[in-house]
């Protein structure tokens, strides 16, 4: 099971001479990963090198390390600490010791993958979203019967006839969910997937 992170970690480390900074976050786009890259890089270090990696989609940067020496090392961390939705950006203030392309991929690699196993982690749900028309009188009881398993409502809306729900709810409950809106309101109504 993959995971993500509950909120940003860091964790820093000195390497002969040299000190690496390890910043982690969750994230849930590309869009998203990159504002965090540009949000703690520090201008006055020697190099950001980052890595993200959000389901299929991944990118990593070695900010003028030698090619293949900062950003695949964090991304393999990220990978090896089996963790998604993640963004890391491994700051380094030069030392005046040359850690050579070994070292580098070591160091960087190596706070990365620290920094991501100290942080606090939650595993990913995969989640899904329905729609549901349902009575006035039914609302209050399918609120309530679908918070059970798990249902946020993201929007409610009222006409005439009743009211329509958005829920975003753990796909595992997807089945009981259509099954329970179908009791609930006596075969009246009847969940429509909203993807």
């Amino acid at each position: 099971m993959l995971h993500t992170l509950v909120a940003m970690a860091c964790h820093g480390e000195d390497i002969r001479k040299s000190r690496f900074l390890a910043q982690a976050a969750p994230v849930e786009t590309p869009q998203q990963a990159l504002a965090f890259v540009q949000a703690v890089s520090d201008a006055s270090a020697t190099h950001n090198c980052w890595a993200y990696r959000i389901g299929q989609d991944y990118r990593f940067n070695d900010d003028g390390e030698p090619g293949g020496t900062a950003g695949r090392p964090i991304l393999q961390a990220i990978e090896g600490q089996g963790m998604d939705r993640v963004a890391v950006v491994v700051t380094r203030w030069y030392g005046g010791i040359k850690l050579g392309a070994g070292g580098l991929a070591r160091a960087y690699g190596g706070t990365a993958a620290e920094c991501l196993r100290l942080a606090e982690r939650v595993p990913i749900i995969a989640m899904a979203r329905l729609g549901v028309h349902c009575d006035f009188a039914d609302l209050a009881r399918m609120k309530a019967r679908l918070k059970e398993l798990g249902a946020d409502i993201e929007q409610e809306s009222f006409d005439a006839n009743g009211v329509t729900l958005h829920l975003r709810l753990p796909q595992v409950q997807l089945a009981k969910a259509r099954l329970r809106i179908v009791d609930i309101s006596r075969g009246r109504s009847e969940a429509y997937s909203l993807e």
